[in-house]
């Protein structure tokens, strides 16, 4: 018997029949939404916390490496198995264990789905805050695993911020939990913290306690033109300047309205113009005072401004800025979307300078980008498509996406604000945090002597 049926049996021993070697299930788990590629020697399907633990002890035994996956929805391959081994399909822990509304807490399995979380605090009035683009189909321990955050993070923060205590399995196989139940805690080092944005390189997290919020009682919208997105950009900081803090404040540019109107000409959107979509949300009174004083402090800038609060209009609203990812196809349907440099951060007084930016470089390479995302936490998605049979478009786009990324970290910026480093951007990270690298890389060895967790991922081997 080789060792890779060795191996196998003794999985199957802890799983029974969930656990898989064929070349089709195997293939399905060789990627994410990314471009990222790496296959899988085995998948496991684990139900329980004891499950993993055994697992991990065969890892650690077999020097195995170990990739936890979710819903796969990631867009830097956190969850592809670069280097083989296993992965973990998560998703069958998908228990909500408590809704505590007393303690305003909830305490779920990694496998829960975002809007499935959000459905079930529905009736209680309550909400998880953080809403990334694919909430409707990833997971709870993929979020915070990348620290993912959304459309509403400008003031509801994202995922790090609402974990309480997690429960993680070590390389080892031993069992370990970083907090408690309570809302703040000054005891020691904050361990919670060190796995939100880990991607899966220190540890398998497979319960959480997380923090949640009431549901606002209501919401507006403002919409506003401008005549271009470095204005767009400035905007935001007088925005702040004025007092004013929005639970959304999201950018659309030229290009990707122009995608969006193609998709459905009936789309509530400008026709022309760079487009900031501002969302107000609290008490009646100060939402409407609120929506009153952005009018008024942006009406010098903007070519056109919508105020809503119709919830149909909202919603078709933001459903469209929700697609636009998804939607450049119709600009081109030659052309592919490649999320290869989509994820730059900057501070939000340098969003003009990083957007002009953007567009030095690709007009540079003959690409048309299209930006859009969470502007009002400095965040900046940048859209590029390619011929994907053309191998001159992928060094165009490459040569792009490091141009981009190396001028975020130039001026104070991060190469990934919210999809996380994975294999797609870990080249960088060194350059981007100096010595608080080394002190990462102390740590994953300090948690993970063997490397067998996610390797090839946040610029480790």
């Amino acid at each position: 018997m080789g060792k890779m049926d060795k191996i196998f049996n003794e999985l199957e021993q802890i799983v029974g029949n969930r656990v898989r070697m064929n070349a089709s299930d195997l293939c399905c788990y060789s990627a994410d939404a990314s471009q990222i590629r790496g296959m899988p020697d085995f998948v496991l399907f684990p139900i329980s916390v004891e499950e993993v633990s055994e697992i991990m002890k065969i890892a650690n035994k077999y020097n195995i490496n170990v990739t936890a996956r979710g819903a796969g929805t990631g867009l830097a391959g956190g969850a592809v198995p670069v280097k083989g081994g296993i992965v973990l399909d998560m998703t069958k822990m998908d228990k909500i264990l408590k809704i505590d509304i007393e303690n305003l807490l909830v305490v779920v399995e990694p496998g829960v789905v975002q809007v499935d979380l959000n459905e079930a605090l529905k009736p209680y009035g309550f909400f998880f805050p953080p809403d990334p683009g694919s909430f409707a189909t990833c997971t709870v321990g993929g979020q915070i695993a990348n620290n993912a955050s959304g459309m509403r993070c400008v003031k509801y923060g994202t995922v790090k911020n609402y974990v309480l205590n997690l429960e993680v399995i070590m390389a080892d196989g031993t069992l370990m939990n970083t907090g408690s139940e309570c809302q703040k805690t000054s005891s020691g080092y904050d361990l919670s913290r060190l796995f939100v944005g880990s991607e899966g390189t220190l540890g398998i997290i497979t319960k959480a306690t997380l923090k949640i919020m009431p549901i606002p009682e209501c919401r507006k919208l403002v919409m506003v033109s401008f005549p271009s997105s470095e204005i767009a950009g400035k905007s935001v900081s007088t925005v702040f300047s004025a007092g004013v803090m929005p639970s959304a404040c999201e950018i659309l540019d030229k290009t990707s309205v122009d995608v969006l109107l193609k998709l459905d000409p009936n789309v509530i959107l400008p026709k022309d113009g760079d487009v900031i979509i501002f969302e107000v949300d609290g008490s009646k009174e100060a939402v409407d005072s609120a929506a009153d004083k952005l009018k008024e402090t942006l009406t010098p800038f903007a070519s056109s401004i919508l105020v809503t609060d119709d919830p149909d209009e909202m919603k078709k609203i933001w459903a469209a800025r929700s697609l636009v990812g998804a939607a450049v196809s119709k600009l081109d349907p030659t052309k592919t979307r490649i999320y290869v440099g989509e994820d730059l951060g900057v501070p939000i007084k340098k969003l003009p300078e990083m957007i002009k930016k953007v567009y030095e470089v690709t007009d540079k390479e003959g690409l048309l980008p299209m930006i859009y995302g969470h502007i009002g936490d400095g965040t900046i998605h940048v859209g590029q498509f390619i011929d994907v049979l053309d191998q001159n478009d992928w060094d165009k786009l490459n040569r792009a996406a490091d141009a981009l990324h190396l001028a975020a970290i130039e001026i104070g910026g991060t190469v990934s604000s919210e999809h996380g480093i994975g294999a797609a951007r870990g080249k960088y990270l060194k350059t981007q945090c100096g010595n608080s690298f080394n002190a990462m890389k102390s740590i994953k060895n300090a948690l993970d002597p063997k490397g067998i967790l996610n390797p090839g991922k946040l610029g480790f081997d």
